[in-house]
């Protein structure tokens, strides 16, 4: 055997420089200027972090003082108000960006269905008005079990309206993952699906809540609101603690003005896996992170007006909160979500959706680019992926065979790869 080690392996020095063309239109348009960027930052990060504040979100008071560091402790824009909601939607329905698709989304089964910023303002609104109907109040826990389905971005921001932090629990988890996350949460009202399409499977979500539920095991919890989404008879206690979303939900108003919220008020709390231990709440507030998603988006992704971006994460994780919801819509983007994954029926459905919609900027794991590799280049070779002009990878290191599959083979030699790690110390909300 040779001494190589891990290190070694995953060492890689060669430089791809993006095309001239990219470069020009880019937000950071160099290396240099990345370089000035960070500099300023590096120098007076409290100026730097209030001239972007000011200029790129919306605030109903600013803020008395830009940070309160005392370690371990940092307050963001202290005394601010703001909503995240609010700077997600209510900004852009004063611009163009009104009647622009704000969330595109393809079901697994292969159904569809597009939201303009309008349409997904007047959904939240109505679901605001909803969770307030049922006794919702600003400082309650939502819990939230959903498929990848427009109604659980939805419900994001009608908990973030109306300053009811949500947590949202990953699909795949069991019962009592669910339970744990619900009983630790203290969380008053539970969102689910009746199920929700995994590889031509359904996965039963209101089953699972049922079980979290059974025996008085979460108590917090008084009220359930189901989406229908698979069809399947599934239990209801109707008129009592279960209610369908469908028959909920359209008779609200469309007017929830949103509720300013303080910058340091807790927007969600999102749980760890529990792979390492007992699950972790970590709880996230508002300015900071509406900054740090927003700048972040913009910047890493070097979102455009006329970009579809897709991120193919899970709202139940980080990324799926901050790159599918609340970054590219606080921007302004198209964000596209998927229910589905590469499953027997549908090996291709990946290259499949960005041929459909076609995407300018897509952003995966390295697991699924190591799964994409294995399942051969005349999949993604069969589609026209022309449209693609930013690839990016998330999650756990990408080894050097798979970025240079992922750049020659997905990104035909044309598009930029963004990897983890690198000088991006900027993002340090």
């Amino acid at each position: 055997m040779s001494e190589s080690t891990i290190e070694s392996i995953l060492q890689e020095k060669r430089l791809f420089n993006p095309p001239a063309a990219f470069s020009q239109q880019a937000h950071i348009k160099s290396l240099e200027e990345y370089e000035q960027l960070y500099q300023r930052a590096e120098a007076d990060p409290e100026k730097f972090w209030a001239e972007l504040a000011q200029k790129e979100l919306h605030w109903f008071e600013k803020w008395d003082t830009v940070l309160d560091w005392q370690p371990p402790f940092a307050k963001w824009f202290v005394n601010g108000k703001i909503n995240i909601s609010y700077n997600c939607l209510d900004r852009h329905l004063t611009t163009w960006r009104r009647n622009k698709a704000a969330l595109i989304w393809e079901g697994e089964p292969g159904d569809s269905r597009t939201l303009t910023y309008a349409q997904l303002h007047r959904e939240v609104c109505q679901f605001a008005n909803a969770l307030k109907h049922l006794g919702v109040q600003k400082g309650d826990r939502i819990g939230i079990y959903m498929p990848m389905i427009p109604e659980a971005a939805i419900a994001m921001l009608a908990c973030a309206r109306i300053g009811a932090p949500h947590t949202v629990v990953f699909g795949g988890f069991s019962a009592e993952a669910l339970r744990d996350r619900l009983v630790d949460g203290q969380v008053k009202l539970v969102i689910t699906a009746d199920g929700g399409w995994r590889k031509d499977a359904i996965v039963p979500l209101k089953a699972q809540v049922d079980k979290a539920l059974a025996d008085g095991n979460a108590p917090s919890v008084e009220n359930v609101l189901v989406v229908r989404r698979t069809g399947q008879d599934i239990p209801m206690q109707l008129g009592a603690r279960d209610h369908w979303w469908h028959e909920f939900q359209p008779q609200m108003s469309a007017d929830c003005p949103a509720e300013p919220m303080d910058s340091e008020d807790m927007l969600f709390i999102l749980y760890t896996s529990g792979s390492t231990g007992k699950p972790k709440g970590v709880v996230h507030t508002t300015g900071g992170y509406n900054l740090y998603t927003h700048m972040t988006t913009k910047w890493i992704f070097d979102l455009h007006d006329d970009d579809v971006y897709w991120c193919t994460a899970d709202v139940g994780w980080i990324t799926g909160h901050s790159y599918i919801v609340y970054g590219p819509l606080s921007n302004g983007a198209t964000s596209l979500m998927y229910e589905g994954a590469p499953r027997p029926s549908n090996p291709g459905c990946t290259w499949d959706v960005i041929e459909k919609y076609g995407v300018n900027v897509f952003y995966t794991a390295p697991t699924a680019i190591r799964a994409f590799i294995k399942m051969g280049e005349d999949l993604p070779k069969a589609r026209n992926l022309s449209s693609l002009r930013l690839l990016g990878t998330v999650g756990e290191p990408i080894n050097p065979e798979a970025w240079m599959w992922y750049h020659r083979v997905i990104g035909a030699i044309a598009a930029p790869l963004l990897i983890p790690g690198g000088k991006l110390r900027l993002a340090a909300l």
